[in-house]
């Protein structure tokens, strides 16, 4: 019998992990700091700066590569120099989740690979996934984007969204996948959006909420 989903398609950052530990808020203050020095902007204005970007382009960075010719290595080194062991550890059980899960596992994130690495490693889920399709691999394109679901798919080896899940703790990243055609999770919260399949507070309640996944 064919599965109804072969292929998952899991965010990185505040998806694997607890919204609650801190690291986002870090990774947002260390994007404001860049703004200041070497940008050069009065930090009076970077929130609101960044926040536009982040709004108007789908990331922070895709609005600075537009704007201002920001070198994306250089960003996302910065953004991202943090001790992560400080926020994230080790996760046994969301290690026999993920190997209890019979599809193909990808990592879709508007970040990058190295960083995506080193959360993974931390998390203990190396091997886990059968790739990481990042910003990079999507071209620059970045979630909410149409084309970015679109790349993910093809990069994936699928032609059909509705085979697919996406997980995410973005609602506005969400919708635009269940438009074309995704099965959609949100992680975070069990509210329940237009949009959205379905909703946990955490992934690891995705047994009690969707326990489709794993009927063969």
């Amino acid at each position: 019998m064919r599965m109804k989903w072969p292929v998952l398609f899991f965010d990185l950052d505040d998806t694997l992990y607890a919204n609650s530990n801190g690291l986002w808020k870090a990774i947002r203050v260390r994007m404001n700091e860049y703004l200041i020095d070497p940008l050069g902007f009065p930090p009076d204005e970077t929130k609101d700066l960044a926040l536009h970007y982040y709004q108007t382009y789908g990331t922070t960075l895709r609005g600075l590569q537009i704007n201002h010719n920001v070198d994306a290595d250089d960003y996302l080194a910065y953004v991202h120099d943090l001790p992560l062991e400080e926020y994230i550890s080790p996760d046994v059980e969301l290690q026999k989740m993920l190997s209890s899960l019979p599809q193909m596992k990808w990592i879709l994130t508007n970040s990058d690979a190295n960083h995506t690495n080193r959360v993974l490693r931390i998390l203990g889920l190396e091997g886990y996934f059968a790739g990481i399709i990042d910003i990079r691999a999507l071209d620059f394109l970045c979630k909410p984007e149409r084309g970015s679901y679109q790349r993910a798919l093809h990069l994936a080896g699928m032609t059909e969204p509705s085979n697919c899940v996406l997980f995410e703790d973005s609602l506005r990243n969400l919708v635009p996948a269940h438009e074309i055609g995704f099965t959609t999770v949100l992680v975070g919260t069990d509210e329940k959006h237009a949009g959205v399949d379905y909703s946990v507070n955490k992934i690891l309640d995705l047994s009690e909420v969707f326990p489709q996944l794993w009927v063969m």
